[in-house]
């Protein structure tokens, strides 16, 4: 498997464990020590956090939410033979329906370690239209 085929792979199996609400799934994609930076600001620092805020989530107000890809493909940007940029566009459904107001931009940096591509750190920003500019 190629690197750009494993870093997707990666983003995939992100996108199977949040659809599957499966916090501990979703945790293992990161790095011990990775930071997760919320659409609001929250930083998340550390696997087990990350996987614990995720349980909550999955537990309560997101229960059974779905990611949604942008349609467009991420941008994956290799700076080094072992970290890697990714943004890439998306969102979660709460009801099946895309909904413009949760749309994001999301950037992720992934490093390679011994077994596997991780995720060290990864920021949400919503999308918000702004007057005057194309969105």
């Amino acid at each position: 498997m190629t690197d750009r085929a494993a870093v997707e792979a990666v983003l995939s199996g992100l996108g199977e464990a949040w659809n599957a609400g499966d916090a501990a799934a979703y945790a293992r994609f990161f790095t011990e020590d990775a930071d997760y930076v919320t659409f609001f600001g929250l930083n998340t620092p550390g696997r087990e956090a990350i996987e614990s805020g995720h349980r909550a989530l999955f537990e309560g107000p997101l229960r059974g939410s779905k990611l949604v890809g942008s349609g467009e493909p991420p941008k994956v940007r290799f700076v080094r033979d072992d970290v890697a940029i990714v943004v890439a566009g998306g969102g979660s459904s709460l009801d099946g329906e895309a909904d413009p107001g949760r749309a994001s931009t999301v950037t992720y940096v992934l490093v390679r370690e011994p077994d596997a591509w991780r995720v060290a750190s990864f920021q949400n920003t919503r999308r918000t239209p702004v007057p005057g500019l194309p969105s």
